[in-house]
């Protein structure tokens, strides 16, 4: 019975010290204050707008919104003016008078409510806390704004603003999705459910834009994006990797089953350190599949293989910081580094 006693107390202390492996996406957020996030509703304040109140209105929007009204104005509805020109108000009209952006404008407010709204708002707080927890010395986003862009934007993010086009998630069978002809494989996403994980995904990529000019390869974009993910799995931890990524539960299990596979095929004649930047595309947009290794192979594999080599990384080297991680440019040191192995 002792020597029972004495196996059954190791075989505990070896099953602890097992689960007690090293994280680095554990973070405690109970000392982290943020102001809760709330979404200013550009989308309808828009709708407000008239002929008899433009002038006095347009100020209080400016007001209201700061600089990324203008921004909207010229750039996301994609109709030229600005906000001081002569044809401002004729751009503006033009935009929400459209019968099918009418048509547009009430299919986004049925499908959210202000309670949507604000329960976005509190899941993105949550992922906010995270974020200083990890970066302290990084700004967050200054303000939060839902917007209509006439089916051009998903999320933006310009002049310390979050914008996200909530036309963009009416659910796939949305009769504005078949009239613009989007493929399937893209509007399966385009709802409600993956709206946080692409405004993370959205902010990620900005505040870490890929512009190293050095090694623009395979390697350099598979790393990129794959700290980009590691990041939103830090900052959303109780987020889905297939709304993450942007997969089907078969999609991701394929993912699983043949990440030796699909390693073993990049590792093969050096395509890692292919520079052809279509050769590189292929690999890192979306798509029904990965059309260069098989039908099954699920789109942007390099991106998910990429988040697979920063978790082993991450896991191998204990010091380094998540901060460390995003300011490390050196793509093969990473993949050196990472000893991984699938």
């Amino acid at each position: 019975m002792k020597y029972i006693l004495k196996f059954l107390a190791l075989f505990l202390l070896v099953n602890f010290l097992t689960n007690c492996k090293h994280n680095p996406l554990d973070v405690d957020t109970s000392n982290i204050n943020v102001q809760p996030i709330i979404f200013k509703r550009l989308d309808k304040d828009l709708l407000k707008l008239n002929p008899t109140n433009i002038s006095t209105e347009s100020i209080a929007l400016q007001k209201k919104y700061s600089s990324f009204y203008g921004r909207y104005i010229s750039s996301i509805i994609n109709n030229g003016g600005r906000v001081n020109d002569s044809s401002y108000n004729q751009s503006v009209f033009s935009f929400i008078n459209d019968k099918e952006m009418n048509h547009a404008f009430k299919d986004v407010q049925s499908t959210f409510s202000d309670n949507d709204i604000e329960l976005l708002g509190e899941e993105l707080t949550e992922a906010v806390k995270r974020y200083k927890a990890f970066f302290q010395s990084r700004k967050t986003p200054k303000q939060f704004v839902t917007f209509m862009s006439g089916f051009n934007y998903n999320v933006v993010y310009v002049d310390s603003t979050i914008g996200v086009g909530l036309e963009m998630y009416l659910g796939e069978n949305n009769e504005f999705y078949n009239m613009l002809q989007f493929p399937k494989f893209r509007t399966r996403t385009m709802n409600k459910d993956h709206l946080l994980s692409d405004i993370v995904r959205g902010w990620m990529i900005s505040e870490f834009d890929n512009s190293d000019p050095v090694a623009n390869n395979l390697l350099n974009h598979m790393i990129f994006y794959g700290k980009i993910f590691y990041v939103c799995d830090g900052l959303l931890p109780n987020t889905n990797d297939s709304l993450k990524f942007g997969y089907t539960t078969k999609q991701l299990n394929t993912c699983k089953e043949n990440e030796k596979n699909y390693w073993g095929f990049f590792v093969k004649d050096n395509k890692l350190f292919d520079n052809d930047l279509k050769i590189v595309s292929e690999f890192t947009t979306d798509g029904p599949f990965t059309r260069a290794i098989s039908k099954d192979c699920p789109p942007r594999i390099a991106m998910w293989l990429g988040r697979q080599i920063v978790k082993s990384y991450m896991e191998h080297n204990e010091k380094v910081t998540l901060n460390d991680l995003m300011n490390e440019k050196d793509s093969q040191k990473i993949l050196s580094k990472s000893k991984y192995k699938p």
